[in-house]
């Protein structure tokens, strides 16, 4: 079975921000989202006290701080989401 590449998508405003950044910043940017894709719930979520926004990650490196959403299909869950259909928590 072959791995789906994961895609990064911006915002319009996140592209026009991105497009004037130094080339040196830009390709941080980069070398985070790429690592973010990597292992997409390896950075820390960005509220712990929201339940239900688990998705929600905030990776930091140096100054640089990249706040992402993971966009999981619907037949992969995390381990700490419900499966569908289910009243439990798979682990």
């Amino acid at each position: 079975m072959t791995e789906q590449p994961y895609a990064v998508r911006f915002s319009t405003s996140v592209a026009k921000v991105l497009d004037s950044l130094p080339q040196h910043v830009e390709d941080m940017v980069w070398d985070v989202l790429d690592a973010a894709a990597a292992d997409p719930w390896g950075f820390r979520q960005w509220n712990t006290e929201d339940p239900e926004g688990e998705d929600v990650r905030h990776a930091s490196v140096g100054q640089l701080s990249l706040t992402y959403w993971v966009n999981r299909p619907l037949h992969t869950a995390c381990p700490s989401s419900p499966s569908p259909g289910s009243d439990s928590h798979r682990w």
